[in-house]
């Protein structure tokens, strides 16, 4: 009762911090050294009023022109330019600004921080500024910054409702008892609302990208509801067993809380792999999971057993159907199934690749990008900017380019200035696949010049890729080249699109650290370089997998329609490195208990084929389980209206789903029997190292160059 005590407070605390000193939440994040970066930090220097972080005002009307509305529309734009953090903003009723038919026109507001940044208080001051605008007949919608500012105030919580729901139902479905499905779901929401509350707090010191939080709530529940099931159905085999309650819950902990601690470790490492991409953006990403799973995990550990003691011998008092455990006879089923593995295992491990391979055919077209607000749904302030743009001045109006040039030392006084400026503007208007350009201007320093370009194709588009490509290697440097001057191109969309190059390069790095400490990782708890490293290898084809359903569903648009979404998207750039951290450090933790299990077996046993059969028997159910209620608790974030989230939600509940049934339950046992007393061959450096923290760790098989040499078996104090 104490401990329940203890996490009540705690939970009530870690909320009422974070309602008191909690942070927002907004993607900022920087490319030093990108031209970008540099181009961006150039122009607020010498004219703040156009750098900074920017967002847009489009104005539309549905009969009449714009100009007719002009005193309600100056005036909006004179309350908005007096907003606090408001840099500057451009006149939308400017030759350039207003669209040929008259009807559609927008303005740039720039910042002094994103938008998102400053809370949904901030974007109401916004709604009342534009206020005479609309009262006038005025559509106001805001796009870039804004847009997204908007998106963040509109969050839909279902889906935390939903997964909660569907997990109860598994729960209910496998196990029978409603004490004992109610259990884990409790423990999990204590760990992931106080971790999301800690992540809330955290975020008043440092900035953390706009799916953070969501990402952090789907990691705290699915792996919180994960331990606490793993925990539950161990202890409710021991009172099957007839072992006193309390020490059922004290056996459970000490056995299987060893697993659950080396599975969350595992998880977290991989997360916290993600700093490799030397990206903090990237980094702060995978923190922000780590935290919810660390704290639920800890609230399995505590939380769970002290639930189980509380509930003594009347945890199945409440069922809806024969409550079963670890070791139910209804397990003859699996045991039958682990036996036909046994028998044919070639057979099984070339179906289950066969079929891999085909799944992760997809990927090997995968395009990387940012997904645009094209792809919103379509009742939302950010599509409906997007779309009068499109229409008013076509598609590339949604991802301009400022292309910034800082002066040399060949540009000689005014006429020089101002003779590199018409210069310039040729040659831009001039590049290929530019619908527009602005009238070139230098800053009041005459330090830069500075123009908005155009595109004639939409943000995610590889011709827009190219055209900046073009113009960063071909444009600029050939129209400044006589005059020592240096040009760069920045904006939004350029720094998106450079972020993107960033993290594909940096991809393999990811997956080199990941890899490396997960296999370091089980080669410590199971001290068998064999398994560590088949764990490693086969992860890597669940997670193939992953990537090919994403890109067959998001880039080639098969069935996104069902999931909300309007047009084919690339794949936003970090969620194939969030998707392989996040499902490899999954997978472990499916791999932990099995070989854990497996294991057990081995030492008691010595017979490879029976331990392997007597694992896979014993841990199907839960690991089956626990797969449905992670995939549950993902899927359900698909009603989000987050494109990169339904991504994320897609991708990761369908990529654990697999791994669970194909990797865990057909080519993990069939490598295992086909590998036979290699599975456990120890190094005799790894051996001569053991320690009592390893997981079920009894002894060892060394093995000579031909085969088995000699067993030893080695006493530990662990207890197992």
């Amino acid at each position: 009762m104490i401990v329940v005590l203890i996490w009540v407070g705690l939970l009530a605390g870690a909320t009422a911090g974070n309602h008191a000193l909690g942070g927002v939440y907004s993607d900022n994040f920087s490319l030093p050294g990108t031209p970008a970066q540099t181009g961006a930090n150039l122009l607020h220097a010498h004219r703040p009023s156009a750098g900074g972080q920017s967002g847009q005002l489009v104005f539309t009307v549905s009969a009449g022109t714009l100009t007719d509305e002009r005193s309600a529309i100056e005036q909006s734009m004179t309350q908005m330019r007096a907003l606090p953090d408001v840099l500057g903003a451009s006149d939308p009723l400017t030759k350039g600004a207003v669209a040929p038919a008259g009807r559609t026109a927008y303005a740039t507001v720039h910042f002094s921080v994103n938008p998102q940044s400053l809370g949904p208080s901030y974007l109401a001051k916004v709604n009342l500024a534009v206020t005479p605008a609309r009262k006038a007949g005025v559509s106001v919608n805001y796009g870039g910054q804004l847009g997204q500012a908007a998106k963040l105030k509109n969050r839909d919580p279902r889906s935390e409702v939903i997964g909660i729901a569907a997990a109860l139902i598994v729960l209910l479905v496998g196990f029978g008892s409603v004490y004992g499905a109610g259990l884990p779901v409790v423990s999990a929401l204590a760990g992931a609302f106080a971790g999301l509350s800690g992540l809330g707090m955290l975020a008043a010191a440092t900035t953390f990208p706009t799916v953070s939080p969501t990402l952090a709530i789907m990691m705290g529940l699915g792996v919180g509801i994960d331990y606490s099931l793993f925990l539950t159905t161990r202890h409710r085999q021991y009172v099957m067993d007839g072992i006193d309650p309390a020490e059922a819950a004290a056996r459970a902990v000490a056995t299987s809380g060893r697993a659950v601690l080396v599975a969350a470790i595992t998880v977290v490492i991989a997360l916290l792999g993600l700093y490799a991409s030397g990206l903090t953006f990237i980094g702060k990403l995978g923190l922000s999971a780590g935290i919810t799973v660390t704290v639920a995990a800890l609230s399995a550990i505590t939380v769970v057993p002290a639930l189980l003691a509380l509930a003594g011998s009347s945890i199945d008092r409440l069922r809806i159907r024969r409550p079963v455990a670890e070791a139910s006879p209804e397990h003859a089923g699996w045991a039958r199934y682990a036996e036909r593995v046994g028998a044919h295992p070639w057979r099984y491990l070339l179906a289950a690749l066969a079929l891999l391979g085909v799944l992760a055919i997809p990927a090997f077209s995968m395009e990387l990008g940012h997904i645009d607000a094209g792809a919103d749904p379509a009742g939302s302030t950010a599509k409906k900017a997007y779309d009068a743009l499109s229409a008013g001045f076509g598609p590339g109006a949604n991802g301009p380019f400022t292309v910034v040039v800082q002066l040399g030392r060949g540009v000689h006084g005014t006429t020089g200035r101002q003779a590199l400026q018409a210069q310039l503007h040729k040659a831009l208007a001039q590049t290929p696949d530019v619908a527009a350009v602005s009238p070139v201007k230098a800053t009041p320093d005459g330090a830069l010049l500075y123009a908005t370009v155009l595109p004639k194709t939409g943000p995610q588009t590889a011709a827009t890729d190219t055209l900046m490509q073009v113009l960063e290697q071909e444009t600029l440097p050939a129209s400044l080249y006589m005059t020592q001057s240096t040009g760069y191109v920045t904006g939004s969309l350029a720094g998106q699109l450079q972020f993107r190059d960033i993290v594909g390069s940096r991809l393999p790095y990811i997956i080199a650290v990941v890899i490396a400490a997960a296999f370091v990782l089980l080669l410590l708890a199971f001290r068998s370089p064999v398994l560590a490293l088949k764990a490693a290898v086969l992860n890597l084809l669940s997670i193939g997998a992953a990537y090919g359903i994403i890109v067959a569903v998001f880039q080639w648009g098969w069935g996104s329609s069902f999931l909300g979404v309007s047009e084919k998207v690339p794949i936003e750039s970090y969620v194939p490195m969030m998707i392989f951290a996040i499902v490899f450090g999954l997978s472990m933790d499916y791999e932990v208990f099995l070989l854990s299990r497996v294991r057990d077996a081995w030492l008691a046993t010595r017979d490879n084929h029976r331990s392997v059969a007597q694992g896979l028997a014993g841990t199907a159910r839960v690991i089956t389980c626990a797969a449905l209620i992670m995939t549950s608790v993902f899927s359900a974030f698909l009603f989000s209206t987050n494109v990169t989230v339904k991504m994320l939600a897609l991708g990761l509940g369908l990529s654990v789903l697999i791994d669970a049934s194909i990797i865990r339950l057909v080519v993990v046992p069939a490598a295992m029997f086909l590998l036979g007393r290699y599975n456990w061959w120890t190094p005799r450096w790894l051996a001569s190292g053991q320690s009592a923290g390893h997981v079920g760790s009894r002894g060892r098989v060394a093995l000579g160059p031909h085969g088995p040499a000699r067993q030893q078996v080695v006493n530990n104090s662990t207890g197992d």
